[in-house]
């Protein structure tokens, strides 16, 4: 049985070496903190306009911060 692929990200590490809040961020792509903190824990998958907001709100490509990898 194929097993879909996990996407992983690395916006919480960005974010803190950026010195960036939660809520700045979440403020910009106009969506809770909860929402923010949910996806950087691999707990929520955004939606491709989410991930393409917080791409630029991070100032990166959406390739640098989403990445997918399959489950083995």
């Amino acid at each position: 049985m194929y097993s879909l692929p996990f996407m992983y990200n690395l916006i919480k590490e960005e974010r803190v070496k950026q010195k960036k809040a939660q809520q700045d961020m979440a403020s910009y792509c106009s969506v809770s903190r909860q929402t923010i903190h949910a996806i950087e824990n691999q707990r929520l998958r955004p939606t491709v306009y989410l991930a393409i907001l917080i791409a630029r709100f991070l100032s990166k490509k959406v390739e640098e911060i989403f990445f997918v990898e399959e489950k083995k």
